[in-house]
């Protein structure tokens, strides 16, 4: 019976070693597949391999965990980045795959790896910076004006645009994000000057702010702004929203300038009402200016703001003479994208004038319009007079018969006293009443019926040429 009992305490004894010894496993320090996370909405997957030992230490059951610390390393309050399907991982050494919190920012953050079943946690792995960067792509400041100015004792306020213009991408549209300033101090170095959404500056320079992604590389970055010191009165700059050219059948742009107290806006010279904010809104074409209230000084800034993105000339001038017997070849050229033509005369549609060029045999208004058919659809005009020659007359005449027979029906007078030579010609009636007075004459008086009563009529004409050489004389109307 005693030895007996001595078998049955050794068996025991034995089969409670083995299974303290089956409950414990040993997890080795994390081995680290990447030196920084600097994770994206395109890439967010990284690897850690482990060791633990025995294999058979851990149950069918078992889990692995992934769990990550904060950006100190302390894992007080460790958030769980990866869990394993119970009893997958059998083999030793293993690596897993995990993501990080789209909300991570920061230089020392650690992971380890836990088990469950048995429980055992490894030690910490080394320090690695991890950023998620949910924005990388520049971002404008300062309305993409590339100035600033402040009054002497002053300062200027930089900002982060937001929204920002056309497809600018505003960091600030992400509230988890920081942002660190820099001043230029060469054009490849540059020195840290404060974090923070906004940059009052005081110093001359040139500026710009990143996004705060630590030592992981970006391209969430901004346009550079130069500041600098005024005097009484300083040019700045203003940026349209669309570019210059802007497509007006885009929509409106958006004229911007740089931040100061009070502003005040004005089109081709002439202000425009209640347009006293630091932006302004406009679909039209023209030189827009503004004053900008900066406090103690003053900054203005202008801008030849133009509604397409193409050019056009044409190559004949504005006011053209034929003989009767004479045509004028009139030749369009653009760099319009896949252009239309249309030439007009007398504001009527002339058919199958549909050309870059058009010979024209009539006297009379014409206009030519090219438009730009693909991208930014748009059209410019072109405005050109025909008018045939002047008749070569010797004389001044005194009679004429304004009866609508294609013959003496206007007072035609020598080509050295008409239109382009600078003449003053005036026409009196019998009262002394001027009825007619030009430097422009193009021998078309009368251009209305004269009434005729029992008599007829008799006018008074003085011609004044620029050297002030004077002829006087009658001219009689008869039917």
């Amino acid at each position: 019976m005693r030895n007996f009992t001595i078998i049955y305490i050794v068996v025991f004894v034995f089969l409670a070693f083995s299974k303290v010894t089956h409950a414990q496993i040993v997890i080795s320090k994390p081995n680290l597949g990447f030196s920084q996370a600097c994770a994206s909405p395109s890439f967010n997957t990284y690897n850690v391999t482990f060791s633990f030992s025995p294999e058979a230490g851990i149950s069918a059951s078992n889990q692995f965990i992934i769990e990550l610390s904060d950006d100190s390393g302390s894992f007080s309050n460790p958030t769980v980045l990866y869990t394993s399907v119970q009893g997958t991982v059998t083999v030793s050494p293993a690596t897993l795959s995990f993501s990080v919190p789209t909300t991570i920012a920061g230089e020392a953050y650690k992971v380890r790896v836990k088990s469950t079943s048995p429980v055992a946690t490894s030690t910490g792995s080394d320090a690695f910076a991890a950023y998620y960067k949910i924005q990388d792509t520049p971002f404008s400041i300062n309305n993409l004006i590339d100035s600033g100015v402040y009054c002497n004792g002053g300062s200027y306020l930089l900002t982060i645009d937001n929204p920002g213009t056309g497809d600018n991408d505003s960091p600030l549209q992400y509230p988890s994000l920081t942002f660190n300033w820099y001043r230029e101090t060469s054009p490849t170095t540059s020195v840290f000057v404060a974090s923070g959404n906004s940059l009052s500056v005081n110093q001359s320079g040139t500026y710009f702010a990143e996004t705060n992604y630590g030592t992981c590389t970006s391209n969430s970055f901004s346009n550079r702004v130069t500041v600098s010191e005024s005097g009484t009165t300083s040019v700045s700059s203003i940026n349209s929203s669309l570019g210059n050219p802007f497509c007006a059948s885009q929509g409106t742009t958006t004229l911007s300038t740089i931040n100061g107290n009070g502003y005040q806006w004005y089109k081709d010279g002439i202000e425009i009402p209640e347009a006293t904010g630091q932006m302004y809104t406009t679909d039209e074409s023209g030189i827009f200016s503004v004053a900008i209230d900066l406090g103690d000084c003053t900054a203005d800034a202008s801008i030849d703001l133009q509604s397409k993105d193409y050019t056009s000339s044409i190559d004949v001038p504005e006011n053209n003479v034929i003989e009767s017997d004479e045509s004028l070849i009139a030749t369009i050229t653009t760099t319009a994208n896949n252009p239309e033509f249309q030439w007009y005369l007398n504001d009527t549609m002339i058919l199958n004038a549909t050309e870059s060029s058009f010979e024209a045999t009539q006297i009379g208004n014409y206009k030519a319009v090219v438009t730009q058919t693909i991208g930014c659809v748009a059209s410019t005009e072109f405005l050109f007079q025909i008018t045939e020659a002047f008749p070569d007359v010797e004389k001044i005449p005194n009679l004429i018969s304004p009866n609508a027979d294609g013959f003496n029906d206007t007072w035609v007078i020598p080509q050295n006293y008409v239109s382009g030579t600078n003449t003053e010609v005036q026409i009196l009636n019998s009262q002394g009443e001027i009825v007619l007075k030009t430097k422009d004459y193009l021998n078309n008086w009368p251009q209305t019926e004269i009434n005729f009563k029992d008599v007829n009529p008799v006018y008074y004409y003085i011609i004044t040429t620029s050297d002030n050489k004077t002829r006087k004389g009658s001219i009689t109307v008869i039917k």
